[in-house]
């Protein structure tokens, strides 16, 4: 049977991250990537079903294969979101239990939820029903505070498939949600790729990724020799064109959609073009991209155009011009 397009796409994903993975952000990472699985920010089911905030569904067909991933711990308003989701036509929807944050916790969803995995697959089963075709997945930690992870992520990942769910994403850390913030939950706790990778001999029928800590090409591809995909987060945002320009061709065996980074950087000017046109500010579009030529000659004036001509008044798609120059000239 053939995979459904996100499960293929799947097989490499950048990670939903709140402030960043936004349509303009996912719109850029889609000229560097066409086959890379890409996901929105965690929208929570509670702002779609009660509080009139459909708008955050909003994605151009241009983003495909793009994911909804959403926060909440009711399943019964979790299914409605879902069934929001499916109809504006995401390709996935993603249950987040792995957000660490204290908005988060308050609001009893995200890594909270690993304390609660018989209410994990609750929800997981009413997102699932609501579905239909379109798959549901879950992004989890390998566990929280004092848990065993050896024995609580086995039996979340069981009562997982139990519930009709046979993908998910496991950032290999533990989350702590007394003393360390979001931040220092990203970097402090270790993180324990064996642990994940027996996972996955564990449940072999379930399509199982690894994120956390993965920060080049060359690291994704060793986790394939273990894992079905492999989910990178911040490196794909601060330094999009080291991962995402040559991946479609790497992981998945099919042309690059983007011969450099310069070239990736004109193609955008038609967008923010079309942006700014909306009434859209172009700072709001190029904020994405101060990374694009991280590391190399002219990035600090790159960033330094882009930062400060956004904010100029009248500021348009031109700025990117002012700021190849840089680069440019850095490479003569």
């Amino acid at each position: 049977m053939p995979l459904d397009a996100a499960t293929e796409a799947a097989r490499f994903s950048v990670a939903p991250m709140m402030d960043w993975t936004d349509r303009h952000c996912r719109a850029f990472h889609r000229v560097l990537s066409r086959e890379a699985l890409l996901y929105t920010e965690m929208v929570t089911a509670a702002a779609l079903v009660r509080g009139g905030a459909a708008h955050l569904l909003d994605f151009d067909a241009a983003e495909h294969p793009v994911a909804l991933q959403l926060g909440g711990s009711d399943p019964g308003e979790l299914a409605q979101a879902t069934a929001m989701g499916v109809a504006r036509g995401y390709a996935e929807i993603n249950l987040n239990v792995g957000c660490p944050s204290d908005r988060v916790q308050s609001g009893c969803f995200g890594a909270v939820l690993m304390e609660r995995p018989a209410l994990v697959a609750d929800c997981l089963r009413a997102m699932a029903d609501a579905a239909g075709a379109v798959p549901v997945t879950m992004k989890c930690r390998i566990g929280v505070d004092d848990q065993d992870p050896a024995a609580v992520l086995p039996d979340l990942l069981a009562r997982m498939a139990d519930a009709g769910v046979d993908r998910v994403t496991i950032h290999a850390r533990k989350a702590w949600l007394q003393g360390l913030s979001p931040k220092e939950n990203r970097e402090l706790p270790p993180l324990d790729y064996p642990l994940v990778h027996a996972m996955k001999a564990r449940f072999p029928q379930l399509h199982l990724s690894i994120n956390g800590g993965i920060a080049s090409l060359d690291a994704v591809e060793a986790q394939l020799d273990y894992m079905d995909g492999v989910m990178v987060g911040r490196a794909a945002y601060h330094d999009p064109g080291a991962i995402l320009l040559h991946a479609d061709n790497r992981i998945f065996g099919r042309p690059d959609p983007c011969p450099d980074r310069v070239t990736a950087a004109l193609r955008m000017v038609p967008y923010v073009e079309r942006h700014v046109a909306e009434g859209g500010k172009p700072g709001q579009v190029t904020r994405h991209m101060l990374g694009l030529f991280a590391g190399l000659p002219g990035a600090r004036g790159w960033r330094r155009t882009l930062s400060e001509g956004a904010a100029k008044p009248g500021a348009g798609a031109e700025i990117l011009h002012a700021a190849l120059a840089h680069v440019t000239r850095a490479a003569a």
